[in-house]
């Protein structure tokens, strides 16, 4: 799958020949061939595949912005766009230099019939353990084209395909619901076999219902529930929030903010997601925002970069085609420790794990309180059992300071590789 069309090029011109002093195209293209498994049984195949233009354009120094998906008339795309610039006000038009990058594809396609091997394999090894579950998964291979052209002589494209994996069991005992789920996203294959033992594991960690933990006491956040936890970091980083007086470290470059067994770090080429340059076509490069707990730098897009001192660092990313670039992070890997989950639990005297949670996460304020969806209680060292109507409460900021331990245990939880952590500082309520 690739974008051959010369409708960018077409468009530029279009856009220059009716007044515009400068303007930027950016196309994606999607395939994606998704398989569904609802109630143990294979219920779905999918095809599905997706194109979409977005013109951006200046005249007399006025942004516009117009979007189109599949079919573009081109002249029209551009009478939108000139037209949304009129209600506009001039803005410092932030543009990439000439640059012809090209990139190689990234990743391995895989057929459906693997994919429905791969869920029915995973649902089988659950089902044989627990005959009593009911299972639903998602299988993906989904390959993105992206291509990024400007009238100062950017060109870049590249494609990317990505695997992703997910298994979700429902186990009914009376009164009592339980919801389990684990995934995967990888670059060239998946382990349905892993997936199904994570799940298994919580299962069998769950057979007993116990009393939470009240007070005070050690949180351990698994590694696919502590991403709560570095999304009030990301946001913290930002450096448009820093512009915006938001931010809690904004005059704390060089200073430390976490405890010193943190170090965080932006790698473009890491794991099942590439990125060679952000969407206003600034090459990515490995940046560590916190070295050990002290922090180095914020993420910028262009506009906000020069606003800081610091110039881009690659990270001008677009929410959608009809959103303009903003200060966004991908691939953010939190440096492991050594122990293993096993250990880390071990470790623990009279404590909680969270592994699923209900609700948003804390925000850049860091406080927050949340339903614990999937907990277990530990005592000397052992799980006993799952906790019910819990909540968990406190401060992200204190709780990253009060870092007892991070594990071994590193996994992918969308674009954030993190382990396991163990807090302190924050507290914990439910059924005594």
């Amino acid at each position: 799958m690739s974008i051959a069309s010369s409708l960018p090029e077409q468009l530029l011109d279009l856009a220059l020949r009716s007044g515009a002093e400068c303007a930027e195209v950016f196309q994606s293209q999607s395939l994606s061939r998704p398989v569904f498994f609802e109630a143990n049984r294979l219920k779905q195949l999918e095809s599905t595949e997706a194109e979409g233009t977005a013109l951006r354009l200046w005249k007399q120094g006025r942004p516009g912005l117009a979007v189109a998906y599949g079919a573009v008339e081109p002249q029209a795309l551009v009478d939108r766009a000139l037209a949304i610039s009129q209600l506009n006000e001039p803005e410092e038009i932030e543009l990439s230099p000439a640059s012809q990058l090209s990139y190689p594809d990234v990743g391995q396609s895989v057929s459906v019939e693997q994919l429905v091997e791969w869920g029915k394999t995973a649902i089988e090894l659950v089902r044989d353990r627990y005959p009593e579950v009911l299972s639903s998964s998602g299988w993906d291979c989904e390959a993105e084209t992206t291509r990024l052209i400007n009238s100062h002589g950017l060109d870049c494209g590249y494609m990317d395909t990505t695997l992703s994996g997910f298994l979700e069991v429902e186990w009914v005992r009376g009164d009592d619901f339980l919801n389990v789920s684990d995934g995967q996203t990888e670059r060239d294959r998946l382990d349905p076999v892993a997936i199904a033992q994570q799940v298994l594991q919580r299962l069998d960690w769950a057979k007993e219902n116990v009393s939470t933990p009240v007070g005070r006491v050690p949180i351990l956040f698994t590694s696919k529930a502590v991403d709560m936890l570095w999304g009030t970091v990301q946001s913290a980083l930002n450096g448009k929030q820093v512009i915006e007086g938001a931010s809690p470290w904004n005059d704390r470059l060089g200073k430390l903010v976490t405890s010193e067994a943190i170090t965080l770090s932006q790698q473009p080429n890491a794991g099942p997601f590439s990125c060679p340059f952000d969407d206003e076509g600034t090459p990515t490069r490995m940046i560590t925002f916190i070295d050990r707990g002290e922090l180095k730098l914020f993420y910028a897009d262009r506009t906000t970069g020069k606003l800081l001192g610091s110039g881009t660092t690659g990270n001008g990313f677009r929410s959608g085609l009809g959103s303009y670039p903003t200060p966004g992070l991908f691939n953010l890997l939190v440096e492991p420790g050594k122990k293993s989950l096993e250990e880390l639990i071990a470790s623990i005297d009279n404590g909680l794990i969270v592994d699923q949670m209900l609700g948003g996460g804390a925000g850049i304020s860091g406080e927050f309180s949340v339903n614990v969806d999937l907990g277990y209680r530990v005592e000397k060292g052992q799980i006993v059992g799952r906790v019910k109507d819990t909540m968990v409460a406190g401060n992200v900021y204190t709780a990253l300071k009060n870092l007892v331990e991070l594990g071994g245990d590193a996994d992918w939880n969308g674009s954030c590789y993190t382990p396991s952590a163990i807090v302190e500082g924050l507290s914990c309520t439910g059924r005594a």
